[in-house]
C-alpha cells in the first residue's frame, strides 16, 4: 500500500495518483459490481466497502504485500475465528515468514506464548500459565485452533495487550497522571481524530455516565478525555507491539505481522491503524468479518479495506454451558468487581446488572480477587439464585442472578 493509499484509507482526499487507476481501491484490491443494499454481504463473499465484490485470491494477494494485516473479530462469534484461521492459512502459504499478535494476552504472558510455540506446554498447562480465565475469560475453544495453527507451523505469537490495571489508571487519571515507570513502556498516543471522538462518544455515554444528563456531556468533559485516553492507550500499546516486531527484524527480511483483535480497534482506521501510522508503519491492510444480518448503513467506504460475509453469533438455547457463566466482563476495581460489559442475553442482563456496576459481594462473600468471582460463579448450582450486593451511582443495592436449571435432552 502506498503512502497516498493510506491517506485515502484514513479519510483524506484521494489524490490524482489514485484517481488515475479507477478500478483499484487504496489497497490495490479490484472491486466488482456494487452489492444490492438489501443484502449487504452474502455469506462467504468479499466486499470492498464503498466499492463492490472482489475475489478471495485478490484479497490474499494484496494483503501479503503489506507489513501489517489486521484481522478483526467479535470475540464470542465462532464464525469470526473460523474466518481468521482461514485467513492465516491462506496468507501463510504465501508468506511463511509470519508473526501473529494477539490482543488476548498482556505483555507479561510473552514467555508463556514462547513456551507454547516450542511445544513445552499442553493445552491445559498453556491456559493455566497464560491466566486465560483472568485476562480474557472467553471460551478458549474459540481461540485454540488459532493457537494450534501457530504452534504447528512454528509461527511466533506475540502478546499485544497491557494490564487492565494500567488501562483503568489512565482512564481515571489520564496518561500524565500515571508514573512513567508504570506505563509498561507505552508512549504517548497520537492525537485522536474528531471522527474517532464522534465514534467513542456514544460508547462513553453508556459507561458510568448515567448520573449526567446529555447536555452535561461534551467533548471537553474531563471524564470523556480520560475515557478516550484509556482507549487510545490500548490502541497504542498494540500498535507498538506490532511495530516492535517489524523494528527488530532484519530490514531485508521483515515478516508479515498479523494482528488478531476486536473489530473496534480496527474500524475506520481510528484505533490501531492510526497509531501504527504515527509510528511510521503505513503499509497496513484492515480486514473484517461482517455478520450477514448487520445493518447496511454501517457498510461505508473506509470502514475496512475489505470485509467478508459470515454468519452472526446465535446462542444455542439447548446447549449446556461447559461451566456456569454470569455473562460479564469485569476487572477488580473500586472495592469489588467493576462490570465493564454485560453480555446480551446473559444471566447478568436478566438480573438487571448494568455496565459500571461494582459487585461488592456474591452470596455474602466479599470479592477481593478475580478468582473469587470466577470460583463462586462456577461452583454455583444450576437452577438456583445467586444474590449480588452491588454499588451503583454510589448507592448499594442487591440484585438476584437466576441460574437456569439443566435441561433434559
Amino acid at each position: 500500500m502506498t503512502a497516498l493509499a493510506v491517506l485515502a484509507f484514513f479519510g483524506y482526499t484521494i489524490t490524482t495518483a489514485l484517481a488515475e487507476t479507477p478500478n483499484l481501491t487504496a489497497t490495490g484490491i479490484k472491486p466488482g459490481n456494487k452489492p444490492a443494499r438489501s443484502n449487504c454481504i452474502p455469506l462467504g463473499s468479499w466486499i470492498i466497502p464503498g466499492g463492490g465484490t472482489t475475489a478471495y485470491a485478490d484479497v490474499i494477494d494484496q494483503a501479503v504485500k503489506n507489513s501489517v494485516v489486521l484481522l478483526g473479530e467479535t470475540h464470542v462469534n465462532a464464525d469470526h475465528h473460523r474466518w481468521q484461521l482461514q485467513m492465516l492459512a491462506a496468507m501463510h502459504a504465501l508468506r511463511p515468514d509470519m508473526v501473529i499478535g494477539f490482543e488476548m494476552f498482556p505483555r507479561r504472558i510473552q514467555p508463556v506464548l514462547d513456551q507454547w510455540i516450542a511445544g513445552e506446554l499442553s493445552e491445559k498447562e498453556f491456559l493455566a500459565a497464560s491466566e486465560w480465565d483472568k485476562v480474557w475469560n472467553t471460551d478458549p475453544a474459540l481461540y485454540l485452533p488459532l493457537f494450534h495453527f501457530a504452534r504447528m507451523n512454528h509461527i511466533p505469537m506475540v502478546a499485544l495487550n497491557i494490564e487492565r490495571r494500567l488501562r483503568r489508571m489512565v482512564s481515571e487519571k489520564g496518561l500524565h497522571g500515571v508514573p512513567v515507570e508504570e506505563r509498561e513502556g507505552v508512549t504517548r498516543p497520537a492525537d485522536p481524530s474528531q471522527a474517532y471522538l464522534d465514534f467513542l462518544m456514544p460508547i462513553y455515554k453508556q459507561h458510568d455516565r448515567k448520573n449526567k444528563k446529555d447536555g452535561q456531556i461534551n467533548y471537553d468533559d474531563p471524564d470523556f478525555k480520560r475515557f478516550y485516553a484509556g482507549q487510545q492507550l490500548w490502541d497504542r500499546a498494540m500498535a507498538q507491539a506490532l511495530h516492535q516486531v517489524l523494528n527488530n527484524s532484519d530490514k531485508n527480511g521483515k515478516p508479515l505481522v498479523v494482528g488478531i483483535m476486536g473489530s473496534g480497534h480496527v474500524v475506520h482506521g481510528y484505533g490501531v491503524p492510526h497509531q501504527l501510522h504515527d509510528l511510521g508503519v503505513t503499509d497496513i491492510v484492515s480486514l473484517l468479518p461482517w455478520d450477514t444480518n448487520k445493518s447496511c448503513k454501517q457498510l461505508v467506504a473506509g470502514v475496512a479495506d475489505a470485509v467478508f460475509g459470515v454468519l452472526p453469533h446465535i446462542s444455542d438455547p439447548f446447549e449446556e454451558p461447559k461451566h456456569q457463566r454470569l455473562g460479564i466482563r469485569f476487572e477488580m476495581a473500586r472495592g469489588g468487581a467493576l462490570v465493564l460489559q454485560v453480555e446480551k442475553g446473559s444471566i447478568a442482563e436478566a438480573s438487571g446488572l448494568e455496565d459500571a456496576d461494582v459487585i461488592l459481594e456474591m452470596a455474602g462473600v466479599t470479592l477481593k480477587t478475580t478468582d473469587d468471582v470466577i470460583n463462586i460463579v462456577r461452583r454455583h448450582a444450576p437452577g438456583t439464585w445467586l444474590p449480588l450486593k452491588i454499588k451503583r451511582n454510589n448507592r448499594e443495592t442487591e440484585v438476584i442472578a437466576k441460574f437456569p436449571p439443566l435441561t433434559a435432552r
